[in-house]
């Protein structure tokens, strides 16, 4: 509950700080901008057992996160009607990843190593429905999209941003806090390949990777047919950030202009796991998110 900006409460102002925006991980030293933005860390509560306990950012201005790591964890703690407990900061896991979760004590980094842990301890299998070869289908589209399509994202927001004043008001940074931020991510998207390209390169690609989802999901409910499955949960955590929260970046209409067949599954992966929706976001800023 509470938005971005209160997360940072759980931070401790007389450390090095690691901040995570969208999964890419930028380690912030200025203690000048951190003491303006965080109070002293709270103690660790006692959480309750065989509860999923959820340690992500706080909620987001027009969808539940700005990482679709923590959309993705979460809609898959709804389909999958486990039951868990929000806690909303910027307390790292023992892999200093956020979003990651506690179960009975036990913390696990890492999405999709949180989701296995689950469905091995919970004997959860979202993809029983599935066959061998439609596995195999799922998990390729599952890391097109969280290993090369989040890179284009992630350029898109930080780094050729048409206008800079979402970031600015949702995250209530300075401009040099800002460019702090796009250094790093120039320099971590320089090192993983894809930050070498021209943006008009950038923009090719991900519409290459945006046009292969719209194929594949055509006409179906959920991308592997009339049933939802865990990779859907990646696919909407993902698009949830192009089709609600690409402010200022001069694509914040490229779902609904140019894929209607995604836009279409966005608010259908919505209405079945996010009825509570309206209370998870923001509203914008203009309201504190109640759930």
């Amino acid at each position: 509950m509470g938005s971005f900006l209160e997360t940072f409460r759980n931070l401790e102002t007389s450390q090095t700080i690691l901040y995570v925006f969208g999964g890419a991980a930028v380690t912030a030293v200025s203690l000048v901008a951190i003491r303006k933005l965080t109070l002293k860390e709270e103690k660790r509560k006692d959480y309750p057992r065989d509860t999923v306990i959820l340690h992500q950012i706080g909620r987001g201005p027009y969808a539940p996160s700005m990482t679709p790591f923590a959309v993705k964890l979460e809609t898959y703690l709804r389909m999958a009607r486990i039951p868990y407990q929000n806690v909303h900061g910027m307390r790292p896991s023992p892999k200093g990843k956020v979003p990651w979760i506690e179960y009975n004590g036990q913390p696990i980094g890492d999405s999709t190593l949180c989701i296995q842990f689950l469905n091995q301890k919970l004997e959860v299998d979202l993809n029983k429905h599935l066959s061998p070869a439609d596995k195999g289908v799922a998990q390729a589209m599952q890391v097109m999209t969280e290993e090369h399509l989040y890179w284009f994202l992630a350029l898109i927001r930080w780094i050729y941003s048409r206008d800079a004043s979402f970031i600015l008001e949702t995250f209530k940074f300075t401009k040099f806090f800002v460019w702090m931020i796009r250094r790093h991510i120039k320099k971590r998207t320089w090192l993983q390949g894809l930050g070498r390209h021209t943006e008009e390169e950038i923009v090719e690609m991900m519409n290459k990777d945006i046009q292969s989802l719209s194929d594949f999901i055509g006409r179906k409910r959920f991308l592997m047919g009339d049933e939802p499955s865990e990779a859907d949960c990646s696919v909407f955590g993902m698009l949830s950030q192009t089709y609600w929260q690409f402010n200022g970046s001069g694509y914040e209409n490229l779902i609904k202009d140019k894929y209607p067949n995604l836009a279409s599954y966005c608010e259908r992966m919505k209405d079945a796991f996010w009825p509570d929706w309206d209370q998870c976001i923001t509203h914008g800023g203009t309201r504190e998110a109640t759930k």
